[in-house]
């Protein structure tokens, strides 16, 4: 054995010991050896000598020798866990009237929605809950070049998904005449003017903080150049800029772009339309005339508040109050369809349902529940702290719903024959939930089985195993594949419990067990791990999507007769 692998299970076994009032188990120790590396599997006899011996000699330390050694050589073992704490409800509205408050939800149609999305979502719908108000969905569909049907569509699938309900659904290009009349006021107000700036220039002179000669023309200038925007200039040739600040240390309010030219055909509107209203003059008159009295969305937009209340301001139009939360990623799962996508293009993931992923399409298949997510998410309140909340957060949330109504089922890897004599039964009846009443299942038998090549590996020739739901069996022989004879009243104390499925009816499915993808900044391209294994016929029997339980392994969804995916233990 290496020295990298002896330090690996010694750190292991220092760990469960100091938990557990410094004391651990070789079996518990080899457990967690083979759940991380999958690959010494096949020699759980060479191994587990050695554990033995690391497990004797941690096992001989006081605690205090224990935490001693964890500080000098292991010391992000005492680092406290990362604690995801529920919470009822959120905290309530400043200035809020019941009856009175309306929410919204813009999202851009540039890409399948994910946890981020998820989130913003969730607490505004529950703020409008919360009052007897209203929630509004509304397509923020102002750049024609990103924005497609495809994902108009998979947003609203997945608001669906998630069990959130609108009192109104619109686009936010739905008022562009009301966009260009407000340009126009705030033009003929002074308050903005038309740039013909080069970008490069445009981006100088809000680094330097510089006016340029352009905020300088009159009134009936700016009247013809946004005119020239309509018919003559070209992408890129114009742009128009709100009259703020260039003196400003908040950057954005450095003359900021409130229109510009976009030739690209709209998926609704076609090409109907050619100048285009940023996100910040979009949101800022939409909220107003939808009436938005609360409007929350992530932190990364807190420094446009400013902007957003200085255009109403200059239009004398109404101002919904404004919030900020924490925007979510998981650990090693990001989010931005910058990085999403390449992946896909490159092969690297399969689709935006790669369970792998954090889009809403993926966590669906990988099988976390709805209710898992808003629970978790309610969990995390309002804060402002940076959420890269770990996957198992999610897990554990998810457990609870999925525990109750999951079939367990018996599933064997690396599978090797187990023959059995003097079987007194043809069949056996097991209920498919150990708590809960899920029903029985009826497993036809011959004496024949298939038992993971762990377990096999573990089993001497004339010891004593229990199939589980079926009884004991007497080893009477070890190798490439096992005999045995049945045991009739066979004692059940400290002996191995092992699931088995029979031979004969046997169902091959590969399993697919997504990992995290990044590690730090790097792909990983062991992300994604498949097994053959077999499970029970009974498995053909579930429906596509249904959860269930593979006693000793996790929680899976089944994603087709053929495949299931890991969701999580």
């Amino acid at each position: 054995m290496d020295e990298e692998l002896k330090k690996e299970i010694r750190k292991m076994a220092l760990q469960n010991a100091f938990e557990h009032g410094g004391e651990t188990r070789d079996k518990i120790i080899l457990g967690k050896i083979l759940g991380t590396k999958p690959e010494f599997r096949s020699k759980v006899k060479e191994i587990s000598g050695d554990i033995s011996e690391i497990v004797s000699i941690v096992n001989q330390l006081s605690l205090e020798e224990q935490e001693m050694e964890i500080k000098k050589k292991f010391p992000e073992i005492l680092i406290p866990k990362e604690k995801i704490v529920e919470r009822e409800g959120l905290p309530e509205l400043k200035d809020a009237e019941q009856g009175k408050v309306i929410t919204r939800f813009p999202p851009e149609p540039n890409g399948y929605p994910h946890i981020g999305h998820a989130k913003a979502a969730i607490i505004n719908s529950e703020y409008a809950k919360m009052y007897g108000g209203k929630f509004i969905l509304r397509m923020d569909d102002t750049n024609p070049e990103a924005e497609r049907m495809e994902y108009h569509a998979a947003i609203k699938v997945g608001l669906e998904w998630l069990g959130i309900e609108f009192d109104i659904v619109k686009s936010t290009s739905d008022d562009m005449e009301l966009f260009y009349e407000k340009g126009m006021e705030l033009i003929n107000l002074g308050k903005a003017y038309v740039c013909t700036c080069k970008r490069e220039d445009v981006s100088k002179n809000r680094r330097e903080r510089k006016a340029c000669k352009c905020s300088k023309e009159d009134i009936e200038k700016n009247n013809k150049n946004w005119e020239k925007m309509n018919n003559k200039f070209k992408p890129g040739d114009a742009i128009v800029r709100f009259r703020g600040d260039m003196k400003a240390d908040n950057a954005v309010m450095r003359d900021p772009v409130l229109f510009r030219i976009i030739e690209g055909k709209h998926y609704t509107l076609g090409e109907k339309y050619r100048i285009w209203p940023s996100y910040d003059m979009a949101v800022a008159i939409e909220d107003s005339i939808d009436g938005v009295t609360h409007a929350y969305r992530s932190k990364e937009f807190e420094l446009r508040k400013e902007l957003i209340d200085a255009i109403l301001d200059a239009l004398n139009m109404r101002k919904p109050a404004q919030g900020f939360f924490s925007r979510l990623e998981f650990k090693g799962m990001p989010i931005s369809k910058r990085i999403i996508k390449p992946l896909i293009e490159e092969g690297k993931v399969t689709w935006y349902d790669d369970p792998r992923l954090p889009t809403l399409e993926a966590l669906r298949r990988r099988g976390i529940k709805p209710e898992a997510i808003r629970k978790f998410i309610m969990s995390l309140g309002l804060t402002k702290a940076n959420t890269l909340a770990p996957f198992d957060a999610l897990e554990a949330f998810n457990r609870k719903f999925v525990d109750a109504d999951s079939i367990r089922l018996f599933m064997v890897n690396n599978a090797k024959k187990l023959s059995v004599k003097n079987l007194p039964i043809s069949s056996v009846e097991i209920s498919n939930h150990p708590i809960n009443d899920m029903g029985k299942r009826t497993i036809e038998i011959d004496g024949n089985f298939y038992i993971s090549g762990e377990d096999a590996q573990t089993i001497k020739e004339g010891s004593q195993i229990r199939l589980l739901g079926l009884g004991n069996i007497h080893i009477t022989k070890q190798g490439i594949e096992l005999e045995g004879e049945f045991v009739e009243n066979g004692d059940t104390k400290d002996i191995p419990k092992i699931q088995w499925v029979p031979q004969k009816t046997a169902h091959m499915i590969k399993m697919i067990i997504p990992k995290t993808l990044f590690i730090g900044d790097e792909f990983n391209e062991d992300s994604l791990e498949e097994l053959d294994v077999y499970t029970e016929p009974h498995y053909l029997q579930l429906k596509e999507g249904e959860e269930v339980q593979f006693v000793r392994f996790g929680y899976c969804r089944k994603d087709s007769q053929n495949q299931a995916i890991f969701t999580h233990k």
